[in-house]
C-alpha cells in the first residue's frame, strides 16, 4: 500500500482481491463541489487578487484540502496509483463518511463521486468480457458506469458484503439490459430473446454430446418446450443483425449485391390459373364466340372493328361478348 494510504484503513490480513484494470489518470475538477464557502479567504480577497491573482487550478486545489480537512478523509493519490486493495480499503473509508452526510449537499457529492472514480476499473474489467461486441467500446464502459452509480447508492456498509462483490452483478446487469434493448436490428419480445440464449447454449451442449446439429424435437426435449416455441426462437434469432442490401460480396463470391438476388414479383404469373381453367370452357364455346374473344383480346379490336371483319353491328358484338364472358365467367365459379 502506499504510504500515503497507510492510515488505519487497511488490513494486511485482507483477502486476495481479482486485480483490475488501471483507470487512467484523471485531473478533472468535475467531482469538486462548486462551493464558494470551501474557497480559502486569501483567494476570495480583492487586494490579494490585485497583487497575486490565483489561476483556476490552485483554486480548485485549495478547495480540494480545504474540503479533505472538513471531511477528515485520508490523501487520495491519483486513481492510476491506486490497487485493487487500496482502492477497497478507501471505499469502505468513503462508504462510512458518506454514511453519516446529507444526501444533496456539496460534501456528499463530493464523497459519492470520489467513489465513482475510484471504482472505475470494476467498469473496465466487466466491460472487458464483452469486446468482441460490435458497439464500441466507450459505450459499454458509459453504461457500466450507470450500473457502478446504482450499486453505489444502493450498497449498505452495514451488511458486511464487500462492495466488488456486490456492484459486479449490478454493472454487468446494466450492460447487458443495454445489449438487449438496443443491440437487435429487430425489436423483439423479451421472452423471445431470452429463448434465444437457451437455445443457443443447449445447441452448443447437444452438438458436442451427439456430434452433429441438433434437432428441433431435441431441443424441445432438452429446454422442456414444445417444438414450435423452439422454430419460433430460432426465426427470431435472425432479427439480431441484418445485413445490407447495398453490401458487397466477398472477393470469392460471384454473385452480385444481396439486393440482385432477391427474387421479384412476376405479375404475369397471377392469370396462370385462371387462363389454364378457361381453356376447356373456351374449347366449348361456338367457333363465332370464339373468333369475337380472339379479336377482341388477341388481335386488341374494337367492337367496331369486329363488327365490320364479321359483318354485323357494334351492338350485336357487344351482346355477344357480353353473353359469352358471363358463361365463362360462370363456368370459373363452378369450378371454384
Amino acid at each position: 500500500m502506499s504510504p500515503r494510504l497507510d492510515n488505519g484503513i487497511s488490513d494486511p490480513a485482507h483477502t486476495q482481491v481479482a486485480t483490475f484494470p488501471a483507470v487512467p489518470e484523471q485531473h478533472s475538477t468535475d467531482r469538486l463541489p462548486d462551493s464558494q464557502s470551501l474557497v480559502p479567504e486569501t483567494l476570495t480577497d480583492p487586494a490579494s487578487a490585485d497583487t497575486d491573482p490565483a489561476s483556476a487550478d490552485q483554486i480548485a486545489e485549495a478547495v480540494e484540502a480545504d474540503l479533505f480537512d472538513q471531511l477528515q478523509l485520508p490523501e487520495i493519490p491519483p486513481y492510476d496509483e491506486v490497487g485493487p486493495l487500496d482502492a477497497r480499503a478507501l471505499s469502505k473509508t468513503l462508504f462510512e463518511r458518506l454514511e453519516n452526510l446529507e444526501e444533496g449537499t456539496h460534501e456528499y457529492a463530493y464523497v459519492r463521486n470520489t467513489l465513482v472514480e475510484l471504482n472505475l476499473a470494476l467498469v473496465k474489467f466487466a466491460a472487458s468480457r464483452f469486446r468482441s461486441r460490435s458497439e464500441p467500446m466507450e459505450d459499454i464502459v458509459q453504461v457500466g458506469t450507470i450500473g457502478l452509480i446504482k450499486a453505489i447508492d444502493r450498497f449498505e456498509l452495514g451488511r458486511g458484503v464487500e462492495f466488488p462483490t456486490f456492484a459486479m452483478p449490478t454493472i454487468v446487469g446494466e450492460i447487458k439490459r443495454f445489449f438487449r434493448d438496443t443491440s437487435w436490428s429487430v425489436r423483439v419480445p423479451r421472452r423471445l430473446q431470452e429463448l434465444r440464449l437457451d437455445l443457443a447454449k443447449a445447441g452448443d451442449e447437444l452438438a458436442q454430446k451427439l456430434d452433429r446439429a441438433p434437432t428441433a424435437e431435441e431441443l424441445a426435449r432438452r429446454l422442456n418446450i414444445s417444438a414450435e416455441e423452439v422454430i419460433e426462437g430460432m426465426a427470431a434469432s435472425n432479427a439480431y443483425t441484418a445485413s445490407s442490401l447495398d453490401a458487397q460480396p466477398e472477393e470469392d463470391d460471384t454473385e452480385g449485391a444481396l439486393a440482385d438476388r432477391i427474387g421479384y414479383e412476376d405479375h404475369g404469373l397471377e392469370g396462370i390459373e385462371y387462363v389454364e381453367s378457361l381453356k376447356p370452357l373456351i374449347a366449348e364455346l361456338p367457333a363465332r364466340d370464339r373468333r369475337i374473344l380472339s379479336l377482341r383480346f388477341v388481335a386488341n379490336m374494337t367492337q367496331s372493328e369486329i363488327g365490320e371483319e364479321l359483318g354485323i353491328s357494334q351492338m350485336h358484338v357487344s351482346r355477344l361478348l357480353s353473353r359469352t364472358l358471363g358463361k365463362l365467367r360462370k363456368g370459373l365459379m363452378i369450378e371454384e
